[in-house]
């Protein structure tokens, strides 16, 4: 098939990447064709297999795509003194972070079961990694006598689950602005593992 006027490699295989993350975001995956991505991109249904092998796979790449960021920009974080000052970095970081991205964090989490068995361990390894900074921050906090829990793993996916809902309700043109968000959730991240 001939390639649509207009249509480069190096700009065709990132639109297509975009479309489907929103239409996949917006109509779930199941719900998604490969002709529904090609006409918002407007090429040829097939010219899209010179850019990804299926569906699957795109979706793979989109949400490998995002683990592999969240890790990235994890790791240049640094290091805190203590506990506290890690939990309260994990806490600002991880909602700053995935509000710049609600698309992707709700692929993220709402389409692992239609990822193919090999795929969704690939990707729940990636996530395991940045849920076992979190356990160890507990861990350490529980070491240096800054937080009173008798587990590790719960409060850090309870954690994790509330900041991530954040996505769900927040808005620019709310009446909080992110920075006072951060602040409301970190104070009640802390006093949930305080000692």
């Amino acid at each position: 098939m001939a390639r649509t006027q207009g249509s480069h490699s190096d700009i065709t295989g990132p639109r297509i990447r975009a479309a489907a993350l929103q239409l996949f975001a917006r109509h779930g995956y199941a719900a998604v064709s490969m002709r529904q991505i090609a006409k918002e991109v407007g090429v040829q249904a097939g010219a899209l297999y010179n850019y990804t092998p299926d569906k699957q796979s795109l979706l793979f790449r989109l949400m490998r795509t995002h683990m592999d960021e969240l890790l990235s920009a994890r790791a240049a974080r640094g290091d805190f003194a203590t506990a506290v000052e890690a939990l309260e970095d994990f806490t600002r970081f991880h909602i700053r972070f995935h509000s710049e991205r609600p698309e992707e964090v709700f692929i993220a989490y709402m389409e692992l079961r239609n990822l193919s068995p090999d795929n969704f361990a690939t990707i729940e390894a990636l996530r395991r990694q940045y849920e076992d900074e979190l356990e160890a921050i507990v861990q350490r906090g529980i070491s240096e006598g800054a937080f009173a829990v008798s587990d590790t793993k719960i409060p850090a996916m309870a954690v994790i689950a509330m900041l991530t809902g954040v996505n769900t309700w927040f808005s620019s043109g709310g009446r909080l602005s992110l920075d006072e968000v951060e602040t409301i959730y970190w104070n009640m991240v802390r006093k949930a593992v305080a000692a």
